[in-house]
């Protein structure tokens, strides 16, 4: 489980399993202090580095040396003003550097993690159900 606490103004700290603590915050213009990168941001990332993590596994593995790689991650959403503004398409882009890489071997591991490995993209293919649940704690009983 992953709990996010509020740090004030729009900014908060996330704290996954990991104990790796993030800041996520929105841009000045929308009230925010740029602390950290906005939520939808994030979720870019999430799949930009799920994805490049198992490429470079993959690689690895078939002995492929990489010397740099990028990753860009384009996203189109509906038109400002409309709410919620969901993405309508993504598309992850790839940028491989290195000597002698196989361009067949670099797209059977781009393939892999699109369609086998890297969960952040399967979770966003299966739409999966989400629920909200809400509670009020009253502050005397949690000392705030």
């Amino acid at each position: 489980m992953v709990v996010v606490n509020w740090t004030g103004g729009l900014a908060f700290e996330a704290v996954p399993p990991s104990g790796n603590k993030f800041t996520i915050d929105a841009h000045p213009a929308a009230g925010g202090e740029n602390k950290g990168p906005t939520p939808v941001e994030a979720l870019l990332s999430s799949i930009a580095a799920c994805s490049a993590m198992d490429v470079l596994t993959i690689l690895q593995k078939k002995r492929m040396i990489v010397r740099g790689y990028r990753i860009e991650v384009e996203g189109v959403r509906v038109p400002e003003g409309t709410w919620p503004r969901p993405f309508t398409s993504m598309v992850i882009r790839h940028i491989l550097l290195g000597d002698n890489l196989d361009p067949r071997a670099v797209e059977h591991a781009v393939e892999l993690s699109d369609e086998k490995y890297c969960s952040v993209l399967a979770t966003l293919r299966q739409s999966p159900e989400v629920k909200s649940e809400w509670r009020i704690e009253n502050s005397a009983s949690t000392g705030q």
